[in-house]
């Protein structure tokens, strides 16, 4: 069962630079703030894309610990795992043997040879210019060393040529062992929620986008399901579409991210303006886990397709660009915006995008825990970090503007910050206040306000922002039946 409180998202290394130091960390610095769990980002070793390219889930990276520390983990928090269900590294044990062996390699089945698509393993560009890219072609070309055959490979993602992430074929009896096997390791190790990473991927068919494939998508699910359900664990499909696509999901009885609630939250603050923002909660699914600010970015394209507007978009976009953020485009050409809009995520931290005002930061924080789900905070955003331009420039990697790695000093040193002491004080109200159990209402408020509401048995709070200076108040009944008031 997954607890309606407060998760954290860090990666292995970025909060100390081990599991145990991470635990320590929490020990000392949290305590009693992450009762909801802790999302790990891939701790196991990984050839590419910072863990996203895994070449075994088996093993712990020894420079992070071992599976001894993430079980130790396990024992006081829920622990929340990704599985790429997509795809895994060019370097893990079953690919390379089937760059040695080919066809003949016991693992081949596994990936998908272009043949599986198109009858002489010849691709139609006529089909590619139909999918939804995230790269210039959706495979590689590999050389099979014990025949010297050229065989191409399905691989969705990637920076290299030949990519790091070799798709895993979902239909075949290989491929779903393997992803079967790795559930029920997590489940022996202690792990109680697995995001299924890229998900919306998994179905190839010619003809279409080759993403979220319907009815193949809920076949896979279904599958999939009923294997989480055998073992007690609980999934979270990672799904960036269209948002009628992640309410089908939340339709299905899935858990969701809302990844709309990002970009609404800081259109609001930016342009003190909360009419969209109250229209949207009012009609999203509550079934969700939500979020500011992750490993990735703001998502804006195709989450938030039809329901913003591209020239406000484009100025929203702007103001994150003056205060450093850097973005990530839409590859195919196909699945741009009519007027040539083509941004998928503003990489940025939050706090840096709303200029480091520490009011505006706490009402963004505030929205997101009275919005109906599981509130995740990334371990950035737990800091009120700042834009990380030097590991940008170090890396190349864009997004590694929000991936900061705090030493323990570091973060004993942000923990004092009054922003971070405020923001924990709001973490412990969302997590132990009871109202939050029960019934969510938005209240009718003018457009420079917004006012949301909880209500459970005799318990009830309310939240009050005014977006013209960013006060926010929070008034709830407190233990002797007064209405109490606090300035978050």
């Amino acid at each position: 069962m997954v607890k309606n409180q407060v998760q954290l998202i860090t990666y292995p290394d970025s909060m100390g630079g081990t599991l145990e130091t991470l635990h320590h960390v929490l020990n000392e610095y949290f305590p009693g703030i992450f009762k909801g769990g802790i999302h790990i980002l891939p701790p196991f070793p990984s050839s590419g894309d910072r863990g996203f390219a895994p070449l075994t889930y088996l093993e712990i990276e020894p420079s992070f610990g071992t599976w001894e520390d993430v079980q130790a983990l396990g024992q006081e928090y829920d622990l929340l795992f990704d599985m790429m269900v997509n795809h895994v590294s060019r370097q893990s044990v079953y690919f390379q043997d089937f760059l040695d062996k080919g066809r003949d390699s016991e693992y081949a089945d596994m990936f998908i040879t272009l043949d599986k698509l198109w009858p002489d393993g010849q691709p139609v560009q006529a089909d590619i210019d139909q999918m939804f890219l995230r790269r210039t072609v959706p495979y590689s070309t590999f050389t099979i060393r014990k025949t010297g055959e050229e065989i191409k490979v399905w691989t969705t993602f990637g920076k290299t040529d030949p990519s790091e992430q070799i798709d895993i074929d979902v239909r075949s009896g290989q491929g779903r062992a393997f992803i079967k096997s790795i559930f029920e390791h997590f489940k022996r190790n202690g792990i109680k929620i697995i995001r299924l990473d890229a998900v919306g991927y998994v179905t190839k068919k010619m003809g279409t986008s080759c993403f979220f494939v319907e009815p193949e998508i809920y076949e896979f699910l279904d599958w999939v399901m009923e294997i989480a359900r055998s073992l007690e664990l609980e999934i979270l499909p990672e799904v960036h579409a269209h948002y009628s696509i992640q309410y089908k999901l939340a339709e299905y009885g899935c858990w969701i991210y809302d990844f709309i609630l990002p970009y609404r939250i800081l259109d609001t603050l930016v342009n003190r303006d909360s009419k969209a923002l109250q229209a949207y909660l009012e009609t999203r699914p509550a079934k969700q886990f939500t979020m500011l600010d992750c490993h990735d970015g703001v998502p804006v394209k195709p989450d938030l397709d039809d329901l913003i507007d591209t020239s406000d978009a484009r100025k929203l976009v702007d103001h994150c660009l003056e205060r450093g953020a850097n973005l990530s485009r839409i590859v195919s050409e196909k699945h741009r915006s009519e007027d040539g809009f083509d941004v998928h995520q503003i990489r940025c931290s939050y706090y840096s995008m709303l200029d480091c005002d520490d009011d505006a930061y706490l009402a963004a924080r505030a929205i997101q825990f009275f919005a109906p789900g599981i509130p995740q905070v990334y371990y950035v955003g737990l800091l009120a970090g700042e834009n990380d331009e030097a590991r940008v420039k170090e890396t190349g990697e864009g997004r590694e503007i929000n991936r900061t790695n705090f030493s323990v000093e570091q973060i004993k040193e942000r923990t004092g910050k009054e922003v971070v002491q405020r923001l924990l004080k709001l973490i412990r109200f969302r997590n132990e206040y009871e109202a939050f159990q029960g019934e969510f209402r938005v209240v009718e408020s003018p457009e420079h306000e917004l006012c949301l509401e909880w209500t459970h048995g005799d318990k009830h709070c309310t939240l009050h922002i005014d977006l013209r200076t960013y006060r926010s108040v929070i008034r709830y009944t407190d233990v002797a039946g007064s209405m109490t008031e606090y300035v978050v």
